[in-house]
């Protein structure tokens, strides 16, 4: 893309952001031992990012939240992603019960890969949606 605009800069920012925070994720899950919780928090960031990236993209104000649901609900149609991750609550939930101790199970090994699978789907899809617009190459 030649010269993109302040608004594709800032989202294509918002969508690099989220790539490191998974790849970092994936780092920490190859160290033995590691705390799962922090691969499940930065998991939780990524999706968050990525969907922020889509939202600064068509220009829609979203509120100061983690949650992974509202922000998908509020991405106009045509984005793939509103249909093919319709539940993201359990990876919403990681954005604080990773960070503090609670009344909760920590996250294992499981929890991890699954949130790592879940965020590493929705900011594929999200990239797709870049790709078809002509923003990213491929």
């Amino acid at each position: 893309m030649n010269d993109p605009s302040p608004v594709v800069e800032e989202a294509l920012r918002w969508l690099r952001f989220s790539e490191e925070d998974l790849s970092v994720a994936a780092r920490l899950m190859s160290d033995t031992p590691t705390a799962p919780r922090h691969a499940c928090w930065l998991s939780q960031q990524a999706a968050e990012k990525a969907l922020k990236a889509a939202l600064i993209l068509e220009e829609v104000d979203f509120s100061f939240t983690h949650d992974l649901d509202a922000l998908r609900n509020v991405l106009p149609g045509g984005w793939a992603v509103r249909d093919t991750h319709a539940d993201l609550a359990e990876l919403t939930e990681w954005a604080v019960e990773t960070r503090y101790p609670g009344d909760w199970p920590e996250p294992n090994d499981d929890d991890a890969t699954q949130a790592m699978s879940q965020a590493r789907a929705l900011h594929d899809s999200i990239v797709a949606e870049f790709k078809k617009r002509g923003i990213l190459a491929g």
